[in-house]
């Protein structure tokens, strides 16, 4: 098929070379000509494990096109994806204006029956204010489908090329757009995995429903992990049994700094300003916020109750991003523990293995950003691991304690054994044991 992706952030990118990768001729459009520059020439302006490698096969097989041309990119194609930002606004809704944007210049493009998709990650209802806006620019025939992402960063390429499940919404009997997106995931789905198919509105609501119930485990378990502080449990015993059984599993049980990133922060909230605008209160999600706000806060009430003169330390940090494997910092839990770090006067020396550019961009030279993981250790008086990455798991610990001023560990997703920790002679304190 040929397809047009409006859009060539994390998302768009990934689709956009993902469907190349089947076959398909896919013409990436953004309007920042210097992100298309970037990507024509070959480089990638986001870190994805595995990305790389197929834009620029694709690319090669001339499968995959940038461009800044939206109306020859619309015209060419039988499927136009919408991938662009949408971003958090004040109220916490998300903001509409680029996808309607988007959605007018589509409309005064076409020239033949296309199918419009919404990607990006829209409230219930936008379904029906992107046909609003592509049939107020044109009288060609057109249908508008709903068709959420479920990426994980850091895991992108394998979630798209082996999906668990393929949402689509259409509207009342469009049963031709539906054959159409049924043909174009059909390859995707030849293991068995299920295509949805459904309402716009259901379908919208489908990745905030799924964002929001990973979120409510995270802050569950975060929650357990401090009852287990109060009452002397271990919150890997808790997590490992309640794990067990079918009907709860292991998925998204482990305690920690909290949650952020793109996706779960921005969904959450987006959801619960659904909620509001149709006189309905989330207690539970509310709940959910609340509770990881507070626990960005845990590690450095840990840390201050250890050194209760802070000033004039030095606090090595290792890993910035949200999550391993990706460079994103957006609501990233080591922001506000750095930040807090640095109001009481401490030295930050940090280190992660994707994300130092970006973290340049927000704290510029107010933190030391090391090259490499035992650069951040150097006359340091404590470590705090912030992301676990896998490189963080097995160290020099003896490297480690030869560096540190101190041996002391604050482990804020307790990748450690308490037990080995101490017996390494390391002053050592995690999240719920």
């Amino acid at each position: 098929m040929k397809i047009a992706v409006v859009g060539s952030g994390y998302v768009g990118l990934v689709l956009g070379a993902c469907l190349a990768e089947n076959g398909n001729t896919v013409a990436c459009v953004d309007k920042d000509a210097s992100k298309v520059a970037t990507l024509k020439s070959g480089k990638m302006p986001i870190y994805e494990p595995g990305l790389e490698e197929i834009v620029l096969r694709n690319q090669h097989e001339d499968r995959l096109a940038f461009t800044t041309d939206l109306p020859s990119a619309v015209k060419a194609s039988d499927i136009v994806f919408i991938a662009v930002g949408t971003p958090q606004g004040e109220d916490g809704a998300a903001d509409l204006q680029h996808v309607l944007a988007v959605a007018t210049s589509i409309g005064q493009a076409l020239e033949k029956y296309t199918v419009i998709v919404d990607k990006s990650t829209v409230p219930v209802g936008t379904a029906k204010k992107v046909r609003d806006a592509i049939a107020s620019q044109t009288t060609q025939p057109f249908s508008v489908v709903s068709n959420p992402e479920f990426l994980k960063q850091g895991a992108a390429i394998e979630d798209f090329m082996k999906p668990d499940r393929v949402v689509i919404g259409v509207e009342e009997k469009d049963e031709r757009a539906e054959a159409l997106m049924k043909e174009l995931y059909g390859p995707f789905t030849r293991t068995g995995a299920p295509i949805l198919t459904m309402s716009t509105a259901s379908a919208e609501l489908c990745k905030y429903a799924a964002n929001s119930i990973l979120a409510t485990r995270i802050s569950f378990m975060n929650e357990i992990a401090n009852v287990c502080e109060l009452v002397g449990a271990d919150v890997d015993h808790v997590r490992k049994a309640i794990g067990s059984d079918r009907r709860i599993g292991t998925s998204f049980l482990f305690p920690g700094v909290g949650y952020g990133g793109s996706c779960f922060p921005k969904d959450t909230q987006a959801l619960l300003k659904s909620a509001q605008d149709k006189g309905y209160d989330f207690k539970i999600l509310r709940a959910v916020e609340d509770v990881n706000d507070r626990q960005k806060e845990r590690l450095v009430d840990k840390i201050e109750a250890h050194f209760p003169d802070l000033a004039g330390r030095t606090m090595a940090i290792w890993g910035l991003a949200f999550k391993p494997r990706t460079d994103d910092m957006r609501e990233a839990p080591a922001i506000p523990i750095i930040e807090r770090l640095l109001a009481r006067g401490v030295t930050v020396k940090a280190y992660d293995p994707a994300a130092a550019s970006v973290a340049r961009g927000i704290f510029g030279n107010r933190i030391t950003l090391c090259d490499k993981s035992y650069d951040a250790l150097g006359g340091a008086d404590a470590l705090a691991v912030v992301t676990e990455w896998n490189e963080f798991r097995e160290p020099d610990f003896a490297k480690m304690r030869s560096l540190m001023k101190a041996p002391v560990v604050f482990d804020g997703r307790n990748i450690y054994s308490p037990e080995h920790m101490r017996a390494l002679g390391f002053t050592y304190f995690s999240i719920g044991r």
